[in-house]
């Protein structure tokens, strides 16, 4: 006998529209990775007595854009400190606790199909939006509560487990940053342009390289080629665009012995790693507050380009070798942790439908 009943959103759920009267200041939104994070935009005179307030158990909905994004805007808060939200998001708590748990509808929606899904349903206006009453339309099968609890359990595990290697992740992370703040302190500074030189090596030949962008997050496969992706960069080259320091596009080549990259960037390397090691002038520059002094000495011209005689004025500190060597590899263990929890992350994302999956077949076999 089928034990799945089948319901609409709108049957389970119910909107909660609590505004923040008790002087909250911690403003989020919701990204398309359906997490939670810290507005960038500026707050200081907003009225935070507009906004709604996100308590733990409570779910935020955008449908805006879903149609664009390709994505369905919705997070699960699971902390103990609430946060606010714009009054433009949909703030909702289950109301059938009888028949859904908030973790088993925050897994369902962890796939690209329910994405498609969304995207499926948005309208067809500039901003493609999913309708909050569209929303509420949408269908799930549901099994007893007593399975949800058994496969939620399963989630709750593994995110706990993730949790435990962020908070890892955020403690070597001060280390690197109160290891730097010392530094700069202590330290002697000196001119970047003492030790770095510009590299501008066009190639022309047939022999097939990497080819390579830069973001925030460094090197990135590059999204297209094009005529002017024909400069050379080596083995401990740093390429950053001019166009995006306020954004960290920066990044340091420990991959490749040899690549391509737009024209539009700019290289440069060490020329006296006795003095400075790239590992440790990597450190300094993908600190956020290097990306603030980049727009800040970018904002006086048109296009607010950061370029290679900016950078070559930049004074850093820079302490003996050895020093430079101990917080590198301290900043190493840090980078390859980062890139686990990334993975940890996606892997717990991509398990959710197989775990839905597994929830229904066991509903239909009860």
């Amino acid at each position: 006998m089928m034990a799945l009943t089948k319901f609409k959103l709108g049957d389970l759920i119910e909107l909660v529209d609590e505004r923040n009267s008790g002087g909250i200041k911690n403003f989020y939104g919701v990204n398309i990775n359906k997490e939670f994070m810290p507005t960038v935009a500026d707050t200081s005179n907003l009225n935070e007595k507009k906004y709604k307030v996100v308590r733990k158990n409570r779910f935020v909905f955008s449908g805006m854009q879903t149609g664009r994004d390709k994505c369905i805007r919705i997070s699960l808060y699971q902390d103990d400190e609430p946060i606010i939200v714009s009054p433009a998001y949909f703030t909702f708590e289950i109301s059938a606790t009888d028949k859904i748990l908030s973790e088993y509808l925050f897994m369902f929606f962890q796939s690209k199909e329910k994405d498609r899904l969304g995207w499926f349903f948005s309208d067809s206006s500039v901003r493609s939006n999913l309708d909050w009453n569209v929303f509420c339309d949408i269908e799930i099968q549901l099994p007893p509560i007593e399975i949800q609890k058994k496969f939620v359990a399963v989630y709750n595990s593994m995110l706990a487990n993730q949790k435990i290697y962020e908070r890892g992740l955020d403690d070597l992370k001060l280390v690197c940053d109160g290891y730097i703040d010392k530094i700069k302190h202590t330290a002697k500074k000196f001119q970047l342009g003492k030790f770095i030189c510009k590299r501008n090596e066009r190639y022309f030949g047939n022999k097939k390289l990497p080819i390579c962008g830069v973001s925030r997050e460094g090197l990135i496969p590059a999204k297209k080629y094009s005529e002017a992706t024909n400069q050379i960069f080596y083995k401990d080259d740093f390429i950053f665009n001019p166009a995006r320091m306020e954004l960290n596009s920066i990044g340091l080549n420990r991959t490749y012995e040899k690549g391509l990259c737009s024209t539009s960037y700019e290289i440069f390397f060490v020329t006296d790693k006795e003095k400075i090691l790239p590992e440790y002038l990597n450190l300094f520059v993908k600190r956020n507050e290097f990306a603030r002094f980049c727009d800040f000495i970018s904002m006086g011209s048109v296009r607010e380009i950061f370029s290679f005689s900016e950078m070559c004025e930049v004074e850093i500190p820079i302490p003996d070798i050895k020093i430079q060597k101990s917080i590198s590899e301290i900043y190493s263990v840090y980078q390859v942790r980062k890139k686990l929890a990334e993975e940890l992350k996606l892997q717990l994302k991509n398990i959710c439908p197989i775990l839905i999956k597994g929830s229904l077949n066991e509903g239909e076999r009860s």
